[in-house]
């Protein structure tokens, strides 16, 4: 999780190196501990396809300076008048123990027809329960949000016996020189 001022620094880290003709407007950037997600409005006359093709080359010198930076894949997507595409963007696999009653409400799923395996039974659990506790889940980053804050005002972690506050580098939590990981680049 990141705060909102750290999300706000990321989200003008964007629009300052976004060329003006690649979005009409920055409408969201989203992190996590994987991925960073830019979307923006794209004219009506322009489909996905013209902008992903118009914007490649921007899109991918952008991401590799952003993931060198940040440590994270960057994933694009669009807001159109058709709604909201995102393309490039990661499925990451997340490891969790269930017992067998939980087990048991993936299978059913899956038998039902509203999943093709339990991983993807999973995932509609996960969406599910995205759709229906917006508020409860806004409350919640915003309540660690709070917790981040609180933590950054209290003693040097880092063993320095200053007892001045931590001071986070980036959003992403990596220091411009630590330099580019060794992930390759999935811009485009």
């Amino acid at each position: 999780m990141i705060t909102a001022e750290q999300r706000e620094q990321l989200r003008g880290w964007f629009a300052e190196r976004l060329p003006v003709d690649v979005y009409e407007e920055l409408v969201e950037v989203v992190v996590d501990r994987e991925e960073i997600t830019v979307v923006g409005r794209i004219p009506a006359a322009e489909s996905v396809e013209e902008f992903r093709e118009r914007t490649r080359e921007q899109r991918i010198e952008v991401a590799r300076e952003a993931e060198g930076l940040y440590r994270r894949k960057v994933a694009w997507g669009v807001q159109g008048e058709g709604g909201r595409t995102l393309f490039t963007h990661l499925a990451v696999p997340v490891m969790t123990r269930l017992r067998q009653s939980e087990r048991q409400v993936l299978d059913t799923l899956v038998a039902g027809g509203a999943a093709r395996s339990r991983a993807d039974a999973l995932a509609w659990c996960v969406r599910l329960v995205s759709r229906n506790a917006d508020t409860w889940l806004a409350d919640l980053r915003s309540s660690l949000e709070q917790v981040q804050q609180v933590r950054a005002q209290g003693p040097d972690l880092a063993g320095t016996g200053n007892g001045a506050a931590a001071e986070p580098t980036d959003p992403g939590g990596a220091s411009p020189e630590s330099g580019p990981d060794s992930r390759k680049s999935g811009a485009e």
